[in-house]
């Protein structure tokens, strides 16, 4: 029905042309599950996919488009999930032996806000050892030799090989925004509280969050409002309405807007060829953008992030640390013993140190759209112990604000380099207008 391979459609062309009959969901994940066959043997992207039931879905979803009955935002487009969110037909295994075999008896909120949108679940992405520091053995799409970043290893990857349009993945510190980064693609962390947590593993109440992968900017508005909505199982959703961000995407800003760049304490940890890649992008925007200095106390925030998550996730997952510590791995092990040695005193301490952060961002907001800064610290780096450095997700993470990682830039290597744009709490819509004004007066620049 396409002449276009269906692989390279965006999610959004995928539903617009599956809707008007030009392309069938059987179609669309058939090309994925071909393409997954011939590259996930060198990528190692996917802990399970189940090609029957994913092409079951896409039938049915067929035959609901043919006999008129409502279709959903994401009809018929499969979906790849990052395999700590629990689903009931697939295992969930969290990349650990700990939990080899485990098989949830429900499916995360996430999930079933997909299933609702109409999207094909297509099965579980690679993660790191339960969301943390110790490497899957997926690849980098660009150059097998390097890291695709993590935790959100598989989900940054299967997008960036054309394994799947979109996929879901989670952040604590820079898990998403940094694989996406290294891997080229979009990758988007919404505010603290849009997207439920319920049947994701926890690993820190007070700083995971849900996040996405696409390979267009318009793809991360699309499934972001599918995925968006209260839920008061989870302690961080808040119970009002949230951005509308594909009419955010889709809407254009009623003045220039106007961006800030931090001179970071830590910047001295960009590669080279990050660091001017973005004086050029800085030149090129020129009066929209103003340089800050930022106050020494930056660093010390990396510091309470630190404190959160290793406390908490000492607390959540005390049983299985405890019961299993000879399936935890070398690289985990020492985090976790550093973890045990915070004090309540110094936890309630660093939380309070959060609402602080949280506060100066609120005022900050009001002078500008959003805060310009890298994803990364540079390239991908080579395969190794970690996955890369997450120090330029700290602060955004730890804060609650909207980031977006997007692929302009690339390094020395010709791997790619995210440039990564912040905004307001609850104004993820703004986030993702200022980054279509963005993309678009670069692409500008290009064209001069």
């Amino acid at each position: 029905m396409t002449q276009v391979n269906p692989i390279e459609l965006s999610a959004t062309e995928a539903v617009r042309k599956i809707r008007t009959g030009l392309l069938t969901s059987t179609e669309l994940v058939k090309a994925c599950l071909e393409r997954i066959d011939q590259t996930d043997g060198q990528l190692k992207a996917w802990a399970h996919v189940d090609a029957e039931k994913a092409l079951a879905q896409a039938a049915e979803a067929d035959e609901i488009r043919r006999s008129g009955r409502p279709l959903g935002a994401l009809h018929g487009v499969p979906v790849g999930l990052k395999d700590i969110i629990d689903t009931k037909d697939v295992p969930t295994e969290r990349g650990s032996p700990v939990f080899f075999g485990r098989q949830p008896d429900t499916d995360a909120s996430v999930v079933e806000r997909l299933q609702d949108a109409g999207a094909v679940i297509l099965g579980k992405t690679k993660t790191t050892e339960l969301a943390f520091v110790h490497p899957t053995d997926t690849v980098n799409p660009h150059n097998p030799a390097h890291t695709p970043g993590g935790s959100s290893s598989g989900s940054a990857a299967a997008v960036a090989a054309y394994q799947v349009p979109l996929a879901l993945g989670t952040q604590t510190n820079g898990s998403v925004i940094r694989p996406a980064s290294f891997c080229g693609t979009y990758g988007f962390k919404p505010t603290r509280g849009v997207i439920s947590r319920t049947g994701v593993l926890q690993t820190s109440v007070s700083l995971d969050q849900i996040g996405v992968f696409a390979r267009d900017a318009e793809d991360i508005a699309l499934i972001g409002d599918a995925l968006k909505g209260y839920d008061q199982r989870d302690p961080k959703s808040y119970a009002r309405p949230r951005p509308a961000m594909l009419d955010g995407y889709q809407s254009e800003p009623p003045v220039t807007p106007v961006l800030a760049w931090f001179d970071l304490p830590f910047a001295d940890r960009m590669s080279e060829d990050c660091r001017a890649g973005f004086e050029e992008l800085l030149t090129a925007l020129g009066g929209q953008v103003e340089r800050i200095d930022a106050h020494a106390s930056f660093a010390d925030l990396v510091e309470t992030q630190r404190v959160i998550h290793e406390y908490e996730i000492c607390q959540h997952l005390k049983e299985t640390f405890n019961q299993h510590w000879d399936k935890i791995s070398p690289t985990l092990k020492p985090v976790i013993e550093r973890g045990r040695t915070i004090s309540t005193e110094q936890y309630e301490q660093a939380l309070g140190q959060m609402q602080e952060a949280e506060k100066y961002f609120a005022a900050f907001f009001l002078d500008f759209d959003a805060i310009l800064t890298p994803s990364a610290a540079g390239e991908a780096p080579e395969i190794g112990p970690t996955t890369g450095d997450p120090i330029f997700c700290t602060l955004w993470t730890l804060a609650g604000l909207p980031s977006l990682s997007m692929p302009l830039m690339s390094g020395a290597a010709g791997l790619p380099i995210g440039v990564q744009i912040v905004a307001a709490q609850e104004e993820d819509d703004r986030l993702l207008r200022t980054a279509r004004w963005l993309i678009s007066k670069l692409q500008a620049e290009l064209a001069d």
